[in-house]
């Protein structure tokens, strides 16, 4: 029954045309990475990395302004604080991307083209989402608060100290124990290949159970991403735009902040916060309204308090 009321959240939110033109500028967008700039496995330096995240935060606040223009200043307001809560979401994806390739030993050149790939299938996995979410909520209000309530309980269980190590174990995966079931695993990384030949047969290389750690990863930040977001605009093309622009910067954020994760170190406590703040709205929404405008006041107030703590509070030496 849900597949019969899923194309209201493409129409009702915008005309058809563009919904066509969006995607068909992101898969242009996607294609010239790959196939012009990204074509050779090579490791992406701090310079190439920043340049690109210019490019994609400047492509962001473009369509923002046109957005801004088009539909309205409350369009406009509502995307730019999905987008903020998607960067901040993208930025905590960082921190176990880090550990996700320490862990399997990946070789810098060839770490692209695994979140390349794992970016095309959180942009999948993302619209799915976010597509039913507005469906199921247009249907089902009270499906909010039941959002509202997940993002309190997650913003404290954020702020809380927390291992990440298990996270990313092969052994405490399903996804990779499933797969390595029904599947041979080769032992080599075969120059950046995701599949090979192995003694006669065709296998899986490391790579492609990389490639499966961070796509599950990534689907429990989507468990996240998703209230966040309806929680901002109940509008699917806002929602997924802003989410999907977020994601298409990861990749060079990943390489521009993986080397100085430790001047964000707060942003992870500002980001519960703002989860908090978030699912508090949704809860209160009934007797409290809550302006778009105050909402994003309180996003970018956060975030540049804990941007500023990480920035001026040096982090004390390790005993020993």
């Amino acid at each position: 029954m849900l597949p019969l009321f899923l194309p209201f959240a493409f129409v009702e939110a915008m005309p058809p045309w563009a919904w066509g033109a969006f995607f068909a500028f992101i898969i242009a967008m996607l294609a010239l990475d790959l196939g012009v700039f990204q074509r050779e496995a090579h490791e992406m330096k701090m310079r190439e990395a920043l340049a690109w995240c210019v490019v994609w935060v400047s492509l962001a606040l473009a369509f923002n302004t046109a957005l801004w223009w088009w539909r309205g200043a409350e369009a406009g307001q509502q995307f730019l604080a999905a987008y903020l809560i998607e960067v901040c979401l993208s930025v905590d994806n960082v921190f176990v991307f880090i550990l996700v390739f320490a862990y399997f030993k990946v070789a810098p050149r060839y770490q692209h083209r695994v979140l390349f790939w794992g970016i095309i299938g959180a942009v999948l996995m993302r619209g799915v989402f976010i597509l039913v979410g507005v469906s199921v909520i247009a249907r089902f209000h009270w499906i909010l608060y039941l959002f509202g309530a997940f993002l309190v309980f997650t913003g404290v269980k954020m702020a809380l100290p927390q291992k990440a190590d298990s996270e990313i174990d092969p052994e405490h995966n399903f996804a990779v124990r499933l797969f390595r079931r029904y599947f041979p695993v080769g032992p080599n990384f075969e120059e950046g290949k995701f599949f090979t030949h192995h003694n006669g047969s065709r296998v899986a290389t490391p790579l492609f159970i990389v490639l499966i750690v961070i796509e599950t990863t990534d689907l429990v930040f989507a468990l996240d991403s998703l209230p966040a977001v309806l929680a901002i605009t109940a509008n699917s093309f806002v929602a997924l735009t802003s989410n999907i622009f977020a994601i298409l910067g990861l990749r060079s954020l990943y390489f521009a902040l993986s080397g100085v994760m430790q001047l964000f170190r707060f942003l992870k406590v500002g980001l519960a916060v703002i989860l908090v703040f978030i699912g508090m709205k949704m809860l209160v929404a009934h007797w409290v309204a809550i302006s778009t405008t105050t909402s994003l006041g309180v996003i970018g107030g956060v975030l540049a308090t804990a941007v500023l703590m990480s920035v001026l509070i040096k982090e004390p030496p390790k005993a020993g």
